[in-house]
């Protein structure tokens, strides 16, 4: 079929079509969009709170569409950490926003989604570049700076220019201990950190349909590590049942049509693909696990908004169950949730991680951008269930991060070096 004379359109151009009153929208065509919601944590609420009353308004547009979350430096690590989540608290508190403390909340981007706050069909903006992890819930996502998050809290708008997208088609069912984020880290070698630049990345196939929900978003959170502007799912049975369970409000599924023209269509057989490991310091740095060689590690960090939800925790506890942590690496663990802390006691994976070695935190994004509880010194290397890996990113410019599953992150941790868990699995 020739692409060139598609007219169709993809979900992403639906959904900013819908959005900016527009029948029909087309990449490169600037638009003026109507949020459903923003959102903001207390890193980049300050400056975006600073910005807002330099507008001059006095309320935001609409105080049940915007949301504050206490999820990077909390608990406060220090006094300008205090100072920051409590201007963010003021603020929240005197508008009427929703907000959500520390013990009462979690990490934004599992919070969210978890809360029922993002719906399909929606519009969310935030001022966290991984913002883009709703798209797994058939939203459009994405991340913008505080100035501009300013502006959509006082008009409830933001302008844009119409991102073309990729269609990424997985073939095939991925193979055990396979899941989104090996086929994050895959695509992301394959096309490079600027491979979808200012692209919606559409992901699709047999192997996407297999995938829960937890990879799915997983896949989302990564999208921005490929220069994608949003990554985006269909919203089929899974994803319908999750949000239905949820949903605060009314929502409209957006489906790609037929005809639809895409910018590339992309294709793996997710059946070839092995659990991958992203070497320092980019998340294209990928290396399949049989390839990796021995390579020491110091630190294991298994959560984050890309690896903290409960099926995340669950893999973890069935690689560690009954082992003990490797006597020379530190390994902690941090549900992305209040509400996955509580049900991984349930299944008595808490336990499992405690008598295993672990240190299990209260939900925060602490050791994923060096902020604190797991800041790496000079010369360690840390093997992490997050999504970065740049010179500098978890402490010390001279120390090492490398990305992984958390089967392999758990495996590492009992074997001292990065490991696959074929090598420790019953």
């Amino acid at each position: 079929m020739d692409r060139r004379r598609m007219t169709g359109s993809t979900i992403a151009e639906k959904i900013l079509a819908a959005h900016s009153g527009k029948d029909k929208v087309s990449p490169g065509e600037f638009i003026d969009v109507r949020v459903d919601l923003v959102m903001a944590n207390d890193v980049t609420a300050p400056i975006a709170i600073r910005e807002f009353e330099r507008i001059g308004v006095k309320s935001v547009f609409d105080p049940k569409r915007v949301v504050m979350v206490a999820d990077h430096f909390v608990p406060n690590k220090d006094i300008p950490s205090a100072e920051q989540a409590k201007m963010m608290r003021e603020f929240a508190m005197k508008q009427g926003l929703v907000y959500f403390e520390v013990g009462r909340g979690g990490i934004e981007h599992v919070l969210l989604p978890e809360q029922g706050l993002v719906v399909p069909g929606d519009v969310v903006v935030g001022a966290d570049s991984h913002t883009c992890t709703y798209g797994a819930l058939g939203a459009f996502a994405t991340g913008m700076g505080s100035t501009d998050i300013a502006a959509a809290m006082a008009t409830g708008e933001i302008w844009m220019k119409v991102p073309p997208t990729i269609k990424l088609l997985y073939h095939g069912r991925p193979g055990r201990w396979v899941g989104g984020k090996d086929l994050i880290l895959y695509t992301i070698g394959d096309i490079g950190v600027d491979g979808a630049l200012y692209c919606a990345m559409e992901f699709c196939g047999e192997a996407i349909d297999s995938l829960s929900m937890d990879g799915r978003f997983t896949m989302a959170n990564m999208a921005i590590e490929a220069g994608a502007k949003a990554g985006i799912f269909r919203v089929d049975n899974k994803a319908s049942a999750y949000v239905k369970a949820r949903a605060l409000r009314p929502y409209k599924v957006y489906e790609p049509d037929n005809d639809a023209r895409y910018e590339r269509v992309i294709e793996y057989n997710a059946s070839k693909i092995e659990p991958q490991v992203a070497f320092p310091h980019l998340p294209s740095n990928t290396r399949p696990i049989s390839e990796v060689g021995e390579v020491r590690i110091d630190q294991v960090v298994i959560g984050s908004c890309t690896n903290g939800r409960i099926e995340d925790m669950e893999v973890a506890a069935e690689v560690l169950k009954w082992r003990r942590v490797h006597p020379e690496v530190r390994l902690i663990i941090i549900p992305g949730s209040q509400e996955v802390y509580l049900e991984a006691m349930r299944r008595g994976l808490i336990e499992a991680f405690v008598r295993a070695g672990a240190a299990v935190s209260t939900p925060t994004c602490g050791p994923c951008l060096g902020g604190h509880m797991g800041v790496l010194a000079p010369g360690e290397r840390c093997i992490s269930t997050t999504n970065r890996n740049f010179a500098g990113r978890m402490g010390s410019s001279q120390s090492e991060v490398y990305l992984a599953n958390p089967a392999i992150a758990a495996a590492s941790a009992i074997l001292g070096r990065i490991a696959s868990p074929e090598e420790v699995a019953i």
